[in-house]
């Protein structure tokens, strides 16, 4: 069956300026992810994988290049716009985790659901359904100090998912975490792929995790060097 492609990015060019020399990161790349896969883009530190990610999601303004996602001209729109996207549309997941400490993991994926203005009845519904998803139903009320790292990266997928994202970003989402934690946390994405058919961009160094890939780009010095297909679209 072929799946719909989510993400289709052309001659995507981004340097900074350090000092007085300018640092070419991304280099007229172009990519595209689909809908149901686990895309894994991986390479060293340095090779331009984040800023790719950035520059997919409308996060960060590419110096040239197109990124249509979802059928639409993203870097042609105003910001309000673009981050309006990324709210509707959009799930994120760092390897920071970027928890409230003040909240505990219910509140935490209540709030971004209140951002998208769902009523707090079913806000709450959703967040103990996706936080259930991921193995959290006896953690609901637990604040982040007494979760583990692992029980930490599971709050923020169950954050993402809430959304029903139709793409979701994960920039190095096991880099903190012990090798069993880090398992839990690809299979919960792959299953955000295969079963609730997001396109799912993973950024990682992790050579462990290519077993739960559909796809796997490998990227050095801001040029993609190799793009194989597990599962071919």
């Amino acid at each position: 069956m072929t799946q719909e492609l989510a993400i289709d990015a052309k001659g995507i060019t981004k340097s900074y300026k350090i000092g007085k020399t300018r640092q070419d990161v991304l280099k007229d790349v172009d990519f595209n992810a689909y809908h149901g896969q686990v895309t894994m883009v991986m390479g060293p530190s340095g090779s331009g994988k984040s800023t790719l990610v950035a520059t997919l999601s409308g996060l960060l303004k590419p110096d040239a290049g197109e990124v249509i996602a979802l059928g639409e001209n993203l870097w042609t729109k105003k910001k309000a716009r673009i981050d309006r996207f990324r709210l509707d549309h959009c799930g994120f997941i760092f390897q920071g985790f970027n928890l409230f400490p003040a909240l505990n993991a219910t509140q935490q994926v209540e709030q971004v659901l209140k951002y998208c203005r769902v009523p707090k009845s079913e806000a709450r519904k959703r967040a103990k359904a996706a936080l259930t998803e991921v193995g959290l139903e006896k953690r609901l009320n637990q604040m982040p100090s007494a979760l583990s790292g692992g029980e930490k990266q599971r709050v923020a997928i169950a954050r993402a998912l809430s959304k029903n994202p139709q793409l979701l970003f994960a920039d190095e989402p096991t880099s903190a975490l012990d090798s069993v934690s880090g398992q839990v946390v690809i299979k919960l994405l792959h299953r955000a792929a295969h079963e609730h058919g997001a396109a799912v961009i993973c950024v990682t160094h992790d050579p462990r995790l290519e077993a739960y890939a559909d796809r796997i780009i490998h990227m050095e010095d801001g040029k993609i060097l190799s793009d194989h297909f597990v599962n071919k679209p």
